[in-house]
C-alpha cells in the first residue's frame, strides 16, 4: 500500500556567513553604547506540485504524520499550491545598564498552526527578554538544539529533532567561549497535539488533564574551533484525576523523560550536523510525531472498543537526524540529509491506523545572485508507517522558492 507525492516550489536557503543572521542573545553579541535594535526577516514566495497526497492543513510542508493513513483518505493525487507563509519579520533589542545589558527578541511569521493551520495568518516564534544570566518568555526549549536543523527550503524540517519553542524562565550559569550551561522550567502540556491522551481524558466523564510541576530541562554545550558537542535532558510529570463518584477509579500519572545527543562538526567544505534522542513521553517536543501518551486496553475486555481505557501510558520514542551543510562557493551551496522516528506503541490500545514511525530527507542546491536574494531547487522525501494495519506511504517532492532576507540596525552602535 504505497502512494507518492511529487512537489515542485521555488525557495531560499541561508548557507553562506554573509547570508546568515548571526547575532543571538546568548552570545557576547557588541558593547552598545545606547539603546540599539535590530529589524531583520525575509520575504519568502514558494509554489510547488504534489504528484500524491498530504493532509490539506500541511499542504506546503513535509511531515511523515500528516500523510495519508489509508487508502481513500485526503482525495486523488495531484496538487498545485502557492504560498507566502514562511515570510518572516522580527526585531531584536539591547539596552546597556550598568551591569548587563537587557536583550530581547520579538518575532513573527505567517505560517498558521494549532487553530490556523493551513491559513496565512501571523504567527509568533518568539517573545523572549534577557538579563544577565537570565532568561524569560517564548523562546527555543532547553532541551532543542536548534544548530542541528540543516539549510533546507522545505519549512517544517526532520521530524527525528526536537523542535519546540515553549514559554518558560531559564537560568545560565555559565556562559563562556566553549562551554555553555541552560537551566530551564518550561510550560508543561504545552503543546497542542495530545493525540490519545485526549481521546482518554473524553473517554470517561469526570476524567481530567492536570500538570502540577513545570517541565524541567537543561543542556550543557562545549565548543572548540571543530565544532561542538551538547547533551540535554528533561524531566516531565503528567497526571490525571477521576473525579467521579463511583467504584471505579482511573486516576494515574505518568513521568516522562528524554536525553538528546547532538553536534555539529566542521568537515570537508562544510557542517556535519547531528542528533539523537530518546525518551518516554516527550513527543511534543519531536519537531513532528505522535502523541507523549498512549491508552492501554480494558482490563475485562481489551477487544470491545466499547469499554473504557485501562489507563495510559509514556510511548517510548527514538529520533536520528543527520544532515551535511556544504558551501560550495559564495553563489552555492549544498544541504543533504536523513532523520527518523520511530515510536513504540506496542501494549496500548492505539488504533491500527495510527501513526508510528516516519523517516524524511532531502537534497538540494541553492544559489545567490547576490547576498540578500536566494534561489533553490530541493528534493525531498516523507514516509508514513502505521501501528498495525501494515499501511506505509511514500511521499516525493521537488521544490522551488525564491527570498528575500533585510536587516537594518538602529540605535547607539559602536
Amino acid at each position: 500500500m504505497r502512494g507518492r507525492l511529487l512537489t515542485v516550489a521555488l525557495v531560499v536557503v541561508s548557507s553562506p556567513a554573509w547570508a546568515q543572521n548571526s547575532l543571538s542573545l546568548e552570545g557576547p553579541g557588541f558593547e552598545a553604547t545606547g539603546p540599539s535594535a535590530d529589524l531583520y526577516g525575509f520575504v519568502m514566495a514558494d509554489a510547488g506540485y504534489n504528484s500524491g497526497r498530504i493532509d490539506p492543513d500541511w499542504f506546503d510542508v513535509v511531515r511523515p504524520s500528516k500523510l495519508p493513513s489509508g487508502a481513500n483518505e485526503f482525495g486523488e493525487d495531484g496538487r498545485t499550491w502557492f504560498s507566502v507563509r514562511q515570510t518572516r519579520f522580527g526585531i531584536k533589542a539591547w539596552q546597556p545598564t550598568a551591569n548587563h545589558d537587557i536583550r530581547g527578541i520579538f518575532e513573527f511569521e505567517l505560517f498558521g498552526t494549532g487553530v490556523d493551520a493551513g491559513q496565512t495568518t501571523f504567527r509568533l516564534r518568539h517573545a523572549y527578554l534577557q538579563y544577565g544570566k537570565f532568561g524569560a518568555g517564548q523562546y527555543w526549549s532547553a532541551f532543542m538544539d536548534i544548530d542541528i536543523f540543516p539549510d533546507s527550503v522545505e519549512y517544517w524540517g526532520p521530524n527525528g529533532m526536537v523542535f519546540f519553542r515553549n514559554r518558560q524562565v531559564r537560568y545560565m550559569p555559565v556562559m563562556g567561549k566553549n562551554h555553555h550551561v541552560t537551566i530551564s522550567l518550561e510550560e508543561p502540556g504545552a503543546s497542542g497535539d495530545a493525540g490519545e491522551y485526549n481521546e482518554f481524558l473524553a473517554s470517561r466523564n469526570g476524567l481530567s488533564a492536570r500538570f502540577p510541576v513545570p517541565d524541567l530541562a537543561a543542556n550543557y554545550r562545549y565548543s572548540d574551533d571543530w565544532g561542538y558537542v551538547q547533551a540535554a535532558a528533561i524531566l516531565r510529570r503528567i497526571q490525571w484525576d477521576d473525579t467521579t463518584d463511583d467504584a471505579i477509579d482511573v486516576s494515574g500519572s505518568e513521568t516522562g523523560w528524554g536525553i538528546n545527543l547532538t553536534t555539529n562538526v566542521k568537515f570537508g567544505p562544510g557542517t556535519l550536523k547531528g542528533g539523537i534522542v530518546y525518551g518516554e513521553g516527550i513527543e511534543n517536543y519531536f519537531n513532528d510525531g505522535g502523541p507523549d501518551i498512549a491508552v492501554l486496553p480494558n482490563p475485562i475486555d481489551p477487544n470491545d472498543p466499547s469499554l473504557p481505557p485501562g489507563g495510559a501510558l509514556t510511548v517510548p520514542v527514538v529520533g536520528l537526524s543527520l544532515f551535511y551543510d556544504v558551501v560550495w562557493n559564495e553563489r552555492f551551496s549544498s544541504t543533504f540529509g536523513f532523520s527518523s522516528q520511530d515510536m513504540d506503541l506496542d501494549g496500548s490500545a492505539s488504533l491500527p491506523a495510527t501513526f508510528e514511525n516516519g523517516q524524511y530527507a532531502l537534497a538540494n542546491l541553492t544559489y545567490y545572485p547576490v547576498k540578500q536574494l536566494m534561489t533553490a531547487v530541493e528534493l525531498q522525501y516523507g514516509r508514513r508507517e502505521n501501528f498495525s494495519d501494515g499501511w506505509d506511504y511514500d511521499a516525493w517532492r521537488v521544490q522551488f522558492t525564491a527570498k528575500y532576507r533585510f536587516s537594518f540596525k538602529i540605535g547607539d552602535r559602536p
